[in-house]
């Protein structure tokens, strides 16, 4: 009789832990849905103030403000691209799997980070 133990390595997360991490995916989603909202009202709203052309110096200040805005909103609508491919890895069953390493990445990251595809290893590797 052959005593030997095999142990398998996790190479994906369970189903109940896959919903654990829909649920914070949708929750950081619908908060970056709105913010992204509010920044388009925003950049809507400064299109729609004339320009003061007395202000002088400060309307260069508007520029800079209204270029900033673009930014933000710009950098949310990518956030935003990222957490709906997080929500199709889910889907897929191959979310939380290192792109680089293919081992499972920690759950404190993707808590942290949940639309990450890279482990710590491999994100310091990049460097």
């Amino acid at each position: 009789m052959d005593n030997t133990i095999t142990t398998t390595a996790k190479n994906r997360y369970s189903d109940s832990e896959l919903l654990e991490f829909k649920e914070i995916i949708e929750h950081k989603l619908l908060s970056a849905r709105q913010e992204f909202a509010d920044l388009q009202e925003q950049i809507k709203g400064s299109h729609n103030e004339p320009e003061d052309k007395s202000a002088g110096h400060e309307s260069g200040s508007g520029t800079l403000e209204k270029e900033y805005i673009n930014q933000l909103a710009s950098r949310q609508s990518q956030y935003i691209h990222h957490l709906e491919n997080a929500l199709i890895r889910i889907k897929n069953k191959t979310y939380g799997i290192c792109r680089v390493t293919g081992n499972l990445i920690a759950k404190d990251r993707l808590k942290a980070v949940p639309h990450t595809t890279l482990s710590i290893e491999a994100k310091r590797g990049q460097k």
